[in-house]
């Protein structure tokens, strides 16, 4: 099943490729046996399903996440079921890829008020004075 990002991007089953380990961490002897970490690989640098600017957008967001070969990894062992792992991997995915594409919202730039810098200058001139009555006196 596709995973749905967003409108503008659906990641094909082709794209993703998923391996099963075993997960670490307490547990008894279930945990010994069985195979139920997975390991989300999705190919960032080659994937078809991307257009050249959403690839460009992952690819400067997603730096510290995109492997030398261009892949981008997503682990889940939260759970004992492998399926429910997997499905952790993919929302986990989609979150990362959402997050990454969504637009930048532009800084505003704002002033300091009026009220404000008042405040800042009287503060300093009551502290000013404080430091002037504590300085010796010099009568000539």
């Amino acid at each position: 099943m596709p995973i749905f990002v967003n409108d503008a991007l659906t990641i094909p089953d082709d794209a993703l490729t998923f391996t099963a380990s075993r997960s670490g961490g307490p547990g008894g002897q279930h945990v010994n046996k069985t195979s139920s970490r997975v390991t989300l690989r999705v190919d960032l640098a080659h994937g078809a399903f991307l257009t050249e600017d959403q690839r460009s957008r992952l690819l400067e967001k997603l730096s510290t996440r995109v492997a030398a070969d261009g892949t981008v990894r997503v682990v889940a062992q939260t759970s004992r079921s492998q399926y429910a792992n997997r499905r952790a991997a993919e929302e986990r995915l989609a979150a990362i890829f959402a997050d990454a594409l969504a637009p930048e919202m532009p800084r505003v730039e704002t002033k300091v008020p009026k009220r404000s810098k008042v405040a800042r200058l009287d503060t300093k001139k009551k502290r000013s004075a404080v430091k002037r009555l504590r300085s010796k006196t010099t009568e000539d």
